[in-house]
Parts: structure tokens; sequence; C-alpha cells
């Protein structure tokens, strides 16, 4: 038996009765009775834990916790559990992390554990502002459809959020366990600055929204200080790198339909048009996250956290808006005269959190001029721009590789003389360099021919600059901007391109997701053969060297770790003999001996293709591991997925078979089955024929 609350946005008033608002904050005096073979937790310590007899004779034991501090109702917390917990102090904070019994005896939380203090006293020392509680508890569940909530000194998990596996040491899940954490510990001061993602929470906690259309002041400014804590704790990840491939690409990727809100809606609106749930969404989260990123980027980090100093400070305990925090970061910007503004940062910042989408700037290199319009998909009729909106845009960018100082543009165009180039083919211009804003950018043919050569002649110029000229030309491709012949002329140098990192981009836009269907790419197919294969064969025998040799070596690689599996993948669907190959070795040694395991970065594709170049053998022995009282969850799926990647087309018929019967699977595994076979060339008319015969 286990509870545990989850209280917001509005679930406070199901528990006791209260005026459920953010801004209506309290203190709270909590009091639990309960079986005295749990352990009752709460935002604040326990006080005095006594007993009491109800009237069948039967004990309870009562436990009552000191006074909370005035927050509001949607953090008070209550968890009842029978779990075991490991615990530290940090600058007098007593933290304890609880789990499952033997979740703790095994030591899968030490890795939160051990992580939580330093991040505590990183945004301590950050903020300027202190810790206020005298306990922090974070709670592992297993079961949690949040994922994680910052409640103020009772943190609650996702198990996979908080527990790190000594087996998962190639799994990406130990930075993701980091950002988790600085999130919610964010919320702390804020909660205290979500586990880092939550860790970073005291932004909720401490300085609240006054109503749910500011969220973004609570989760998007903690979703930025994840990743300053998630690299103080894991130096070797880089900040710009997983901040960039984490948060700003995936939301420009969304931000640009017709419908998507603004970070910042009036109350009328949400109270009109929207449930509060929705907005928990990655607008709030990414988008927030990215504005500030840039925010910080034009003020400069020093100026952006002396003002969220000053504003942390002011509201404490209490409640503000975006405007509130407009004002202190204006506040420190007037007392200085380093950083000069071309409006009031009001008026800069809401052309961003009060505008829907973001905008798109075109640089004609002949006359220096830059447009501005809302990025919209050009191909789809509909999508016109209906408000004409203009965004205030800081734009950094550099000439032939060295900086320049920063530009405004706070029209919808404008001349920049300094942007014209001149006839030489080495001369080039970069905007929005290491992607410090949040819009996309277009550049004339002639700007694009010189950064093409100059990635052929020079393949490893500035990662960011890679990265970010790979995702603009395939996002303008997309949206009908430019033609896919001109974003393809920035993906001849690809054979020298070493980050997996880029090749993430690369494969995400020239390679279909489901990867097995070659009848609906027919036309692309061979192209993407002859093209991609030859460019691909450098990055693929660096990685596949060390598969073979010392695939330890990979344990540090965050990156491997998250994109090889997509790699290895391509590959072997371009038909890569090497690949292929490796992949029957790797399963083969397997099935002679059990007891070993596919390296976890590439289990996927070696599972599926070691069955799909083999016969009823490979197929039967991957059956057979499949029913082995020992594969976890995340193996039944990975063989689940590979026997539908047999050849021969008997055997996907008996698997189909299989699926239907109850005693061999599980009824919600029927279907699961059916898509997996539809998805592979030969099985797509065998699924069909199946489903019509046992309809």
């Amino acid at each position: 038996m286990l509870i545990a609350s989850q209280l917001e946005p509005t679930y406070a008033r199901t528990v006791y009765p209260c005026f459920d608002e953010p801004a209506m904050k309290a203190t709270f005096n909590i009091r639990i009775i309960h079986d005295p073979s749990y352990v009752a937790l709460s935002n604040m310590p326990a006080i005095d834990v006594s007993e009491m007899q109800d009237e069948n004779g039967s004990l309870w034991t009562v436990t009552t916790f000191n006074t909370s501090l005035k927050m509001s109702t949607y953090l008070t917390a209550f968890v009842i559990c029978d779990f075991d917990y490991v615990t530290r102090t940090e600058r007098g904070n007593e933290i304890r992390i609880w789990a499952r019994k033997e979740a703790v005896k095994n030591g899968y939380v030490d890795y939160a554990l051990n992580i939580t203090g330093p991040i505590f006293s990183f945004l301590e020392d950050l903020l300027n502002v202190s810790y206020p509680l005298p306990k922090t508890d974070l709670v592992a569940l297993p079961d949690f459809g949040a994922g994680a909530m910052e409640n103020w000194g009772l943190m609650t998990f996702q198990e996979s959020s908080l527990m790190y596996l000594p087996s998962d040491k190639f799994t990406s899940r130990k930075a993701m366990i980091a950002i988790i954490l600085s999130h919610e510990l964010g919320h702390q001061a804020c909660e205290m600055l979500k586990h880092f993602f939550f860790l970073f929470k005291w932004f909720g906690n401490l300085v609240t929204m006054n109503w749910w259309n500011d969220l973004w002041l609570n989760e998007g400014l903690a979703s930025y200080f994840e990743y300053l804590g998630v690299t103080f704790v894991e130096p070797r990840l880089s900040l710009d790198k997983i901040f960039n491939d984490h948060v700003i690409q995936p939301i420009l990727r969304e931000d640009n339909e017709i419908g998507i809100r603004s970070l910042s809606e009036s109350e009328d609106k949400i109270k009109g048009s929207f449930s509060l749930m929705s907005l928990f969404d990655s607008i709030t989260y990414n988008k927030g996250a990215s504005i500030t990123w840039m925010l910080s980027g034009f003020l400069t980090e020093k100026l952006f956290i002396r003002a969220l100093t000053s504003y942390l400070k002011e509201f404490s305990f209490s409640n503000a808006n975006q405007d509130d925090l407009w004002t202190h970061i204006q506040m420190v910007v007037d007392a200085q005269d380093e950083i000069q503004l071309p409006a009031s940062v009001k008026q800069i910042m809401d052309s961003w959190t009060c505008q829907n989408g973001f905008p798109v700037l075109t640089l004609n290199v002949t006359t220096g001029t830059i447009s501005q319009e809302q990025f919209l998909n050009k191909k789809n009729e509909n999508s016109t721009d209906p408000y004409n909106n203009t965004w205030i845009i800081p734009i950094s960018w550099m000439r032939n590789g060295s900086s320049q100082p920063l530009m405004w543009l706070d029209k919808s165009s404008k001349v920049f003389p300094e942007m014209q180039v001149s006839e030489s083919e080495y001369d080039w211009i970069l905007l929005n360099v290491n992607l410090s804003g949040y819009y996309r950018v277009n550049y004339d043919q002639l700007n694009l021919i010189r950064l093409a050569r100059l990635l052929e002649n020079d393949p490893k110029v500035r990662l960011y600059f890679r990265f970010q000229l790979i995702n603009d030309v395939f996002a303008l491709t997309q949206f009908g901007y430019i033609h896919i012949e001109t974003a393809l002329e920035l993906t001849k140098y690809l054979a020298r391109e070493d980050e997996l990192f880029i090749w993430n981009v690369v494969l995400l836009n020239l390679v279909p997701e489901n990867l097995e269907g070659t009848l609906k790419n027919y036309e692309v197919y061979p192209l993407l053969k002859k093209y991609l294969l030859k460019r691909m064969l450098p990055i693929y025998h660096y990685y596949a060297g060390f598969i073979r040799q010392n695939v330890d070596a990979l344990e540090d690689d965050y990156f491997a770790q998250v994109y090889l599996e997509k790699l290895f993948a391509t590959a072997c669907w371009l038909g890569l003999e090497d690949c292929l190959n490796l992949c029957s070795e790797l399963y083969a040694k397997w099935m002679d001996n059990p007891a070993y395991k596919i390296p976890f970065l590439i289990r996927r594709p070696v599972c599926c293709y070691g069955v799909a170049v083999g016969s009823d053998k490979e197929w039967n022995f991957a059956w057979e591991m499949y029913n082995h009282t020992n594969s976890t969850k995340e193996d039944k799926d990975i063989l689940l997925s590979a026997m539908s990647c047999a050849k021969e087309s008997w055997l996907l018929y008996r698997y189909l078979q299989y699926g239907l019967s109850d005693t061999l699977f599980s009824s919600n595994c029927t279907s699961v089955i059916i898509l997996h076979v539809v998805a592979k060339d030969i099985g797509h008319r065998i699924a069909w024929e199946f489903v019509t015969e046992n309809w």
C-alpha cells in the first residue's frame, strides 16, 4: 500500500476546504493518522508521533508536523509509505531520499543523494538566497503520473527519474536524473531551485506566479536553471550542446503551428478557452526556458542573476507576475551603462511572451538588409500571419569567423551596412551565433554558397555553426522557404563530420522516422543509400571500433548513449554490409552465451538485424529470451519489435498467430505485434491479410 498526493494545479480543494488559488498563501498545520507499520511524510519535519485507539480498540499512529512556511495550497503534500531512506546533510538541511526497501538496499538512489546537496548549494550561491526549510524529502514512487513534483520540502518523482542502477552505465539515465533533480530543486527557491529540473523549483515555492496564466515564470525559469545545475554536477556535459539539443530545437520544431498559444496569456482567455492542465506543456517549459536563455544572453548572465536575486528577495513568500520580473531587470539595467537596450525590458520581452510563434530573419548580404516575419508553413495555404507580428530581436553575428557587436532589429526590416559582403568568396556572415536567440535565419543564395564552401574546406568550423545551419536549412526546406537542393548543398561535407550530435540532426531530417518502410520511400531510398552511406562510413567505423574493442570507453559519451542507436539502425537499413555483419556477430555471441549482454547502446538494431539476417533458429532464440523470467520490460519491448524483423513470411505469420493467443501474450500485446509487423516491408501485406482473416 502507498499513498502520495499530487495537488497541482487545483486538487488541494479535493483534500481539505481551502481557497485553492496560488496567490492565497497561508501556513499549514498538518496531522496524519495512519497504520503504525507505515511512515507519514509531509512538507515539514514531524514534531510529534503518538498513539491513539479507535472505537474497535485498534491502535493507530498520529504524526504531527511542524507549521509550514507561508505557501500556496498546491504545494502542500503528504506520502504514507513503508519505504526506507538514505540521508545526508548539506549546510544544515537534512536531505532524505525514500524508495522501496530493496531499491535503497541495492544503492539505486545513491547517485541522486550525492548530487542533490551540491545542486542545492550551487543554487543558493548563484542566486544568493538561502533555502528556508530544515529538511527536504525526495520520494521515488513506483507509479506517478506527473513525472516529478516540487512540493516544498517533500518532492515526489517517478522511480525512473530518481533511480540510477549500476547496470545503467550505458544509458543516458544519469544525465536525465540530474536534469530532473535540478529542475525540481530550482523550484525550491522559487521551492528550492524541480530535482534538477525539480531542484530548481524554488521559483514556484518562494515566489509564486499570481495566477496560472504566468505559469512559465515557475516552469520556464526552473527549466533554464536545471541545465545550469546539470552541467555543474556533471561537468562533462556541455551546457550549450545539451540545452540546444533538448530545449531550443525541439520547441522551434513545434512552436510554428497556427493556433499555438503564446507564452503568457490573459486570465480571461485561459478561463474561456484552455484547461489549466493544458498549460503544463512544452510552450511553458521549453519556450519559457529558451526565452530566458536569450534574455540572459543579451543582458549577460551577471546582470540577469543580479536582477533575479533582487526579484526573489522582494517577492519571497508572496506572488508576482511577469511585469514584476521585467521591472527588476529594468532596475538593474538602469543602474549600469555597459549594456544598452533599444527599448524597455517590458517592450522587448512582451514581444516574445505575449505573441505566439517566433520570427524568421532573412538576410540579403548584397544590400545588408534584414527583414523579419513570423515563421509559418508556406506550403499550407491557411498559414498566413494574421497579426503581422514583429519582435524586438537581439542579433548576435560574426563575419568570417570573428564576433561582431550585438545588433537589434526592432521593426519589420532594416539595413545594416556593416553586413554587406565584398566580392571575395571568403567573406561571409553568420547570424544568431551559438543559437542565442529564439528564431531561425534564412540567408540569400550568395551567403549560403559561401557557407557551404566554408563547411567543405573547414569541416571543423565551430560546432554550433554546423548544428545551427543544418537545423535551420532543413526547417526552411520543410516549410517552403527554400528548395531541398539548397539544404543538401550544406550536407556535402558530412564525410568529415565526426559529431553524433550533428549527425542526429541530419538523420532526423533525411531519414524517415519509420525506418523499415522502404516501400513507402521507394523514390528516396536508393538516393539516400548512395548519397548518405558513403558520408556515414567514417563515423560509423569510428563507433563500430568501440563496439568491437572497447565499448566501456563510451560510458561518458552522453550523445553516443542517446544517438548511436539511430546511426546504427540507419546504416543497417541502408544495407551497410559491416553493420549487418556486426549485428549478426553480436547476436550469435548472445545465442552462444545467454548471459552475454549486447551493448545497450545498440541493443535494439542488433536484435532486429540479428533476426533479419538469420533464420528460424535466430527467431526462436528471441522468442525464448522474451519468455525468460529475468527479462526486464525494456528487454521485452526490444524483443517484441525484433521478432517482427524476420525476412521469412512464414515466421511473421506464425508470430501474428502467437499474438492472438491468450496463453502466450497478454491481450494488449496483440495490437503491438500487428503494428510492428505492418511497419516492415514484407510484413505489410501479411499483417493486412492476417487482420482481415481474424477480424
